[in-house]
């Protein structure tokens, strides 16, 4: 009686694979976060040397852990039925907690380590509670109970880095952001138990695939909302006007890129599989990539539009170009993951970029982002041309397991 009450929160597989409107109104706290992500990073705009490097990690620490937040969700809106009540307080509760997240990240590091802390650890170790709780005796439950030990393992470190000395906060949360993720990529391993596969879990895959896609948007969206918010409250000249101009077109090839077949076919791929829990684990790794990717660039708009003609910095070369080069290296893992191929016109990108590089690094900010815009649009143009006139593709990944492999390995 108890697993038929527990069975009811499952996702059936008649359910709709579109997100609720609950699951936007929840993506609206990540605009927050992402855009206090994206104004950590451009505050490095004037470090060089170690000191970019520690900005840049300190600022990815806490881009982890917002992401590990959205994607957790996202997976539990994939696995449960999104329309029951339960499940429902789950997503506003953790919106609420990904809010304060979100509102303390500038300071996080520093005298607000400790809410960035509570509000994290209130999503990662109540949150599968009351999931298990509302599974009942239904063998699922194993899955949640999992998550919430190890995140009780890793709490301590946790509060440690927050309440202890500030010296010792990064290297503390760097080990317990380290705990959340090994434990994820092994299954959550318990004694006598072993680990959870989670490639074998019954999963809505399009619903999973729309998730990132919409990810994917949501910081393209931040992007543009960074030009807009830079080119407004600079003084007018012809070089920023001409930034401006850059940056968006660049943003219209992020877009383009990802979305150009391979992007568009995430949702038939993870449909089709027959384990779509495994191509939703690599793919998960691969948008992590791309939402940082596309964060990057979009610090690189605000440096440039706002010196578009001064001294060239590391920071600037990290950013306006770092940021493209980690987005086709992303979209190369994409392009694999749902065809099992390789594009050859984003490693001829990935090239030109690294070719250009040292000359950047002596240029001024704008004709950085210049070359970075000619070469993705020559990547948007190869593209174009090597597909001009055939079939179209469908998808064939090479990740998602045979019929025979399917399985419910969750307990």
């Amino acid at each position: 009686m108890a697993a038929g009450r527990g069975a009811r929160l499952l996702r059936p597989p008649t359910s709709s694979g579109r997100a609720t409107f609950l699951e936007l109104f929840f993506d609206l706290a990540f605009v927050v976060a992402l855009t206090r992500v994206s104004q950590r990073f451009a505050g490095l705009g004037d470090d060089t040397g170690w000191t970019l490097v520690l900005g840049f990690g300190r600022t990815l620490l806490l881009f982890l852990a917002l992401w590990l937040i959205w994607s957790h969700t996202a997976w539990i809106t994939s696995r449960y039925e999104p329309e029951q009540p339960v499940i429902q307080a789950v997503v506003v509760g953790t919106m609420f907690a990904g809010l304060i997240m979100a509102v303390t990240l500038p300071r996080a590091l520093e005298e607000r380590a400790l809410p960035f802390t509570a509000a994290y650890l209130m999503v990662m170790v109540v949150r599968p509670l009351v999931v298990a709780a509302a599974l009942h005796g239904h063998p699922r439950r194993m899955v949640p109970i999992r998550l919430a030990v190890w995140a009780l393992a890793s709490a301590p470190l946790w509060l440690a880095g927050a309440l202890g000395p500030d010296d010792l906060r990064l290297p503390l949360w760097v080990a317990a952001i380290a705990v959340d993720y090994v434990a994820w990529a092994l299954g959550w391993p318990l004694p006598w138990l072993g680990a959870s596969n989670v490639g074998r879990w019954r999963i809505a895959g399009r619903h999973l695939a729309d998730r990132y896609q919409q990810m994917f948007l949501i910081a393209l969206g931040e992007s543009i909302l960074v030009i807009g918010v830079v080119f407004s409250g600079a003084d007018y000249s012809v070089g920023r006007a001409a930034a401006f101009a850059v940056a968006f077109a660049t943003s219209a090839l992020l877009w383009r890129i990802y979305f150009y077949c391979t992007g568009l076919l995430l949702n038939d791929a993870l449909g089709r599989v027959a384990m779509p829990a495994r191509l939703g684990a690599a793919s998960e790794r691969t948008h992590l990539l791309i939402v940082l990717s596309v964060l990057s660039t979009a610090v690189g708009y605000e440096l440039v539009i706002d010196q578009p003609f001064g001294q060239p910095r590391p920071s600037w070369l990290l950013f306006v170009v770092g940021g493209p080069m980690l987005f086709l290296v992303a979209r190369v893992r994409l392009e694999y993951e749902i065809f099992g191929r390789v594009s050859r016109s984003h490693l001829i990108g990935l090239a030109a970029l690294l070719l250009f590089t040292p000359a950047l690094a002596h240029w001024a900010p704008m004709a950085g982002l210049s070359v970075v815009a000619g070469v993705l649009a020559l990547v948007a143009l190869l593209d174009a041309f090597w597909k001009w006139g055939r079939p179209t593709e469908g998808s064939a990944s090479p990740i998602g397991g045979r019929t025979s492999d399917v399985g419910d390995s969750e307990a």
